[in-house]
């Protein structure tokens, strides 16, 4: 098999690829780790232990933290390979395959003026929100700090717009991306996905229709198709050299998403491209989301509410399970006055390659966040995504969360909920927190993954088995 076109692993496998980045990420805040890395016989069933100990090493050692995420990074981009040269050359070099010209749709309705979020068949505004907002913390879906910010931008309708900034949203067709309720905000967006009849009329539609400007990558070079859309993974040193043309201050989102290896090479490709914008640009912004199906240190507020949890479930019910599954089922989430707690949510159905591409995005955040660079990364709520809801497991899972205190989201609710995060983000001004990981913690929406009174893997398969009920009906 002839190796694909592109950013690509230096093999076939990224498997190979992962372990030597997380080993290399790990070498110096914890050799130990390391090695267990390298020694590890059976990855695709053990990578959820090593990527939860990625998180573990750097909790109260922000020096370690820092040290994890910049050496990790420092080895996927001497890793990874663009056709037969290293990524950071391709990316810096002066050939390009393709060269773009921009193309601008501007909207046509009116911006809106207030925030409101769609949830369950309604929009809610004003004292409806707020009053949503303040359920979601009683209930341990969200955190009080991304109440607070909602309500904060709720505050300053103003901020919507983002007058100044252009948000660069790769991967504009994404379910989870900010891409529609920016336009509707009256926000100027670069819509980048893929040159594919299909997904450019979806994007030109919401262009039209909803009130923002959008600029489109316009290929100079065509086979008589539709002219606009960029491959990130083919041609990612035209898109660089376009979008460093663009005016004003870049907020540069990766929301891309693609199944198996391809999401890490996507990953790679959004991260080079973001390292060579701030490189030329130093005041570009950068945006992520993180998944909530991940390792996260949680705070003390979060663990105080699971173990209450906990402590008033149905012990009659969670004894005999755990008797009968050998201790592996319904165990307790977090030790009793844990400060902070490790909520391990990875999820096996979603794969190493999963967790490898959203753990590059969290360790960006890092260290451009300490470099000074402007970062919006918060933890999204779990959402019935196409992706998700594809995978009979995972739908079947996330159809039964409800009975241990997860809420699943719709994405139209998701994707506002976070686009109102990210306003908050770029224009609040917050300092950074003195660990990296009370960064991560700030604004999390998790969905009530954190709070749940059960370690999420233990309560995953018992979801499953009472959502399919729920799936069928």
């Amino acid at each position: 098999m002839s190796a694909p076109v592109g950013v690509r692993f230096p093999s076939e496998s990224s498997t190979s690829a992962a372990r030597t980045v997380l080993a290399d990420a790990l070498r110096k805040a914890d050799p130990v780790g390391a090695r267990a890395v390298e020694n590890e016989t059976n990855w695709r069933r053990n990578y959820l232990t090593h990527f939860r100990r990625a998180v573990e090493a750097g909790i109260g050692d922000a020096a370690a933290a820092h040290a994890i995420a910049e050496d990790g990074l420092r080895s996927a981009h001497a890793l990874m390979r663009y056709d037969d040269v290293s990524l950071d050359e391709a990316i810096g070099g002066t050939a390009l395959n393709q060269a773009f010209h921009t193309r601008t749709i501007r909207g046509t309705a009116a911006p809106e003026t207030q925030l409101s979020i769609p949830y369950r068949g309604e929009r809610l505004a004003g004292k409806a929100l707020v009053d949503q907002l303040d359920r979601w913390v009683a209930d341990g879906v969200i955190t009080r700090s991304a109440s607070e910010a909602v309500q904060t931008v709720q505050e300053h309708p103003e901020w919507l717009r983002l007058e100044g900034d252009t948000v660069a949203v790769l991967g504009a067709g994404a379910e989870m991306g900010p891409y529609r309720a920016l336009l509707r905000w009256g926000a100027s967006c670069v819509a980048l996905d893929l040159p594919r009849p299909d997904v450019q009329d979806r994007i030109r539609t919401l262009a039209t229709d909803l009130a923002g400007t959008t600029h489109v990558p316009a290929r100079i070079l065509t086979s008589g198709h539709d002219d606009t859309g960029a491959d990130l993974l083919t041609e990612l040193p035209g898109i660089a050299h376009w979008l460093g043309g663009i005016e004003g201050r870049l907020v540069v989102g990766n929301y891309c998403y693609a199944d198996g290896g391809t999401h890490v090479r996507l990953s790679m490709a959004a991260d080079a491209l973001a390292e060579d914008l701030v490189g030329r640009h130093p005041d570009t912004a950068l945006a992520f989301l993180a998944t909530p199906t991940d390792a996260f240190a949680v705070p003390a507020e979060e663990v105080r509410s699971a173990n209450e949890a906990y402590r008033t479930g149905a012990r009659l019910l969670r004894t005999p399970l755990r008797l009968v599954s050998g201790g592996r089922l319904l165990q307790r989430h977090y030790a009793p006055g844990a400060d902070p707690g490790v909520c391990d949510a990875l999820v096996p159905q979603q794969g190493p390659n999963y967790a490898f591409a959203k753990r590059l995005q969290r360790w960006r955040a890092t260290t451009s966040r300490a470099a000074g660079t402007t970062v919006s990364l918060n933890v999204a709520p779990a959402t019935r995504t196409r992706s998700v809801v594809k995978n009979k497991a995972l739908a079947a899972a996330y159809a039964g969360s409800h009975r241990f205190g997860v809420e699943v989201f719709d994405p139209a609710t998701s994707n506002t909920l976070m686009a109102a995060l990210l306003v908050y983000d770029l224009r609040a001004g917050a300092a950074p927190q003195a660990e990296p990981w009370q960064d991560e913690a700030v604004n999390a929406a998790h969905g009530g993954l954190w709070t749940t009174a059960y370690d999420p893997r233990s309560a995953l398969g018992l979801a499953a088995v009472l959502g399919i009920g729920a799936l069928r009906g």
